[in-house]
């Protein structure tokens, strides 16, 4: 439908208004839950460090520095800060507009590719826009990781959005340069999100899509390679070369050749994994969606073992390459986790797309069943996120520990870990964890060190112990202990020398 004189929207439209609204509602529910794992909490840390300091430039944790990871998921959480406070919400919520924008950049794709799609009409109500919105709002990552205060949601969305603007270009011989010039401009920013990954993918997936297609770059884009390759390395230098000034070979080290080089080509993080890991933790990512994505990449690799070609379109092409190379660059990879594949679940959800466009101009069966997967799914996920999660978030979380310490008068005690090391603790005992001359988390061992310790403070500490442990610290004499509460793992305990 298009939109009538008066501007307004025909009644067809309002079914899609009402879609997009309840996308973006869906998207911020739920992320005023504890924070979880390592991960959240840490880089939430991080981020209100920066935020209270107000500097911009130099993530610490704990006072010390921290310079794992780049700095666009620390400013949208700083800016949030500034918004709503510093909370659970406000540290999630940049990565929650960063899934939008995922769904937004493949509704422009679908929007400008549908005529590639073997002759389906753009009329039917369900076009591939539209179908591609549908689709990645309901994918599980995307639903996941954008709850997440997270550096792999961050970098997928200008990733995509970066590719999808190159694509355009690639097929619109009228919008030469503008789309070029976002496609260079998220370049920089997906540098930004993580690093040198955020240049790598785009021109490897753009090489192998001209290799795949057999086509040589047109002058626009080889011309291009100049001023855009400036152009992002100037939006990324926002942060880069400050931080470089700063800190220098401190820096470079650290970010560079740590969390770089030896993670990529060691397992000096402990994160080992078989070469073959992506190769089911992908088809996991892409539920629900996945049998339909399976389903053409097969019947893609059936024909073109068939015709010793590859004959498809260009649209097709394209998903294929964005997804290869991400797959083949972290399978190689000494460290692996499940979030570092997530660029390569916007293409595993473009081929699903281009699987049902087809179908759902033949039958309408097929344009129902989608419709009924996409609502089962966001239902689902709304029971999920209500009544499980929470629990869970309870059970993982050490925020509701902290908070009935500090309501028995322990809000300025230290906070001691005996037998493990809890970064869920960073957000909610900030300044209060005891840390070695690195700025490590001190782990200590056996009730004897934390007799040293509690000599050292001379008051009552708050110590997070593993509750098979709990049995042994309650029991030494040399100390009394007092059990405040527990979760699934932790018992938190005041504990004073006799």
């Amino acid at each position: 439908m298009t939109p009538t004189d008066t501007g307004k929207p025909k009644y067809g439209e309002w079914p899609w208004i009402v879609f997009a609204a309840g996308v973006v509602c869906f998207y911020l529910y739920a992320l005023t839950i504890p924070l979880l794992g390592p991960d959240e909490p840490r880089y939430a840390q991080v981020a209100r460090e920066m935020f209270e300091r107000g500097d911009w430039i130099t993530p610490t944790l704990g006072g010390f520095h921290w310079f794992e990871k780049p700095a666009l998921l620390y400013w949208l959480q700083i800016a949030s800060y500034h918004i709503f406070g510093v909370n659970e919400f406000a540290a999630r919520f940049g990565s929650a507009l960063c899934g939008l924008g995922i769904v937004a950049s493949l509704w422009v794709l679908g929007s400008r590719a549908s005529p590639t799609i073997a002759g389906a009409e753009r009329s039917s109500g369900l076009s591939l826009g539209r179908l591609l919105a549908l689709l990645t709002a309901t994918t599980l990552a995307i639903m996941v990781f954008a709850r997440g205060a997270s550096f792999d949601i961050v970098v997928t969305f200008p990733l995509t959005a970066a590719l999808v603007s190159f694509f355009i270009f690639d097929r619109d011989s009228e919008s030469r340069v503008t789309p070029l010039i976002i496609f260079y401009f998220f370049v920089g920013v997906a540098v930004l999100a993580k690093g040198l990954i955020g240049v790598i993918f785009p021109f490897a997936i753009i090489g192998v899509y001209f290799l795949m297609a057999r086509r040589i770059p047109n002058r626009v884009f080889l011309v291009s390679l100049v001023w855009g390759t400036l152009l992002a390395a100037l939006v990324a230098a926002v942060w880069y070369m400050p931080m470089y000034w700063r800190h220098g070979y401190e820096f470079v080290d650290e970010f560079f050749i740590q969390h770089h080089f030896a993670r990529y080509t060691s397992n000096k993080y402990q994160h080992p994994q078989p070469f073959y890991f992506y190769l089911w933790v992908l088809p996991l990512m892409a539920l629900p969606w996945t049998p339909f994505f399976l389903a053409e990449s097969v019947r893609r690799l059936a024909a073109a073992i068939k015709t010793r070609s590859l004959r498809a379109s260009p649209l097709a092409i394209f998903a294929t390459s964005w997804l290869v190379v991400p797959v083949a660059f972290f399978s190689l990879s000494g460290s692996k986790l499940p979030g570092y594949i997530l660029p390569a679940v916007p293409p595993a959800i473009l081929i699903a797309g281009i699987f049902l466009f087809r179908r759902i101009h033949i039958s309408t069966t097929w344009r129902y069943a989608v419709v009924g997967i996409s609502v089962s799914i966001v239902l689902l996920s709304l029971f999920a996120l209500t009544f499980s999660l929470p629990k869970y978030a309870r059970d993982d979380s050490v925020k509701h520990l902290i908070l009935s310490a500090d309501a028995r008068g322990m809000a300025a005690s230290r906070v001691l870990t005996l037998h493990t090391i809890s970064h869920n603790a960073e957000f909610y005992a900030p300044g209060r964890l005891e840390r070695d001359e690195r700025g490590r988390q001190q782990r200590l061992s056996g009730n004897d060190e934390l007799l040293a310790r509690l000599a050292e403070n001379g008051a009552a500490v708050l110590v997070l112990v593993p509750l098979g442990y709990l049995e042994t610290l309650t029991r030494d004499t040399r100390m009394s202990s007092e059990v405040i509460d527990t979760n699934s793992e932790l018992a938190a305990v005041k504990v004073a020398k006799r």
